[in-house]
């Protein structure tokens, strides 16, 4: 049977480095450095992942570029007396991953608009860059969408700061095993109230 074009797009993303992307993304890499924080895009770098994920080619749906600094938390040096191992300089991670923080922050630039989901598309040394899949609800060609018609319920509002994303489930701890709805663990907060 005949491969897809995004079969063969799927392809030549799961390893980057040894694909044609390699030279694309350095190429693309060197513009989105000197771009701001949040861009919207005219169309998705990853088309086969942006399908995948819930994007549509219409109106109501924007595509926005987000560049995450990559790292742990910067915390500068405490001046008081006490050991260097208790002066919390290393090892402060925070508990969201950086692709959690880039749809916050995309939501937060697009107050009207909801985040459906979001995927990688490129890193160096300092940045990492998500792409985040943005939905007006209100829109009456989304309203009209069966698919994304859900958006516009008032319930799900602030789904990226209350990790209801694909990431956000993620890094709640919330993917099921694979059957049932056997969840990895409870959630982090049910399980630190759990001896109480």
């Amino acid at each position: 049977m005949a491969k897809s074009m995004y079969a063969y797009v799927r392809e030549a993303w799961k390893r980057p480095d040894r694909s044609e992307v390699k030279a694309l993304l350095w190429e693309r890499l060197q513009t989105w450095r000197r771009e701001g924080s949040i861009v919207r895009v005219e169309h998705p770098t990853r088309i086969d992942r942006a399908r995948s994920l819930g994007y549509k080619a219409k109106q109501g749906i924007v595509v926005v570029r987000v560049k995450i600094r990559r790292g742990g938390r910067r915390k500068p040096r405490y001046t008081r007396g006490r050991r260097s191992a208790r002066m919390g300089m290393r090892r402060l991670t925070p508990a969201k991953s950086l692709q959690r923080m880039a749809e916050e922050r995309a939501s937060r630039k697009f107050p009207n608009m909801e985040a459906l989901n979001s995927y990688w598309v490129g890193e160096d040394g300092r940045s990492k860059w998500f792409e985040v899949i943005m939905v007006d609800g209100h829109h009456p060609s989304i309203k009209s969408d069966r698919n994304l018609a859900w958006l516009a319920n008032p319930v799900h509002r602030g789904r990226a700061e209350r990790g209801k994303t694909s990431a956000g489930i993620k890094g709640r701890g919330m993917r099921t095993r694979g059957r049932g709805t056997e969840k990895t663990r409870p959630s982090i907060r049910s399980h630190a109230n759990r001896g109480k």
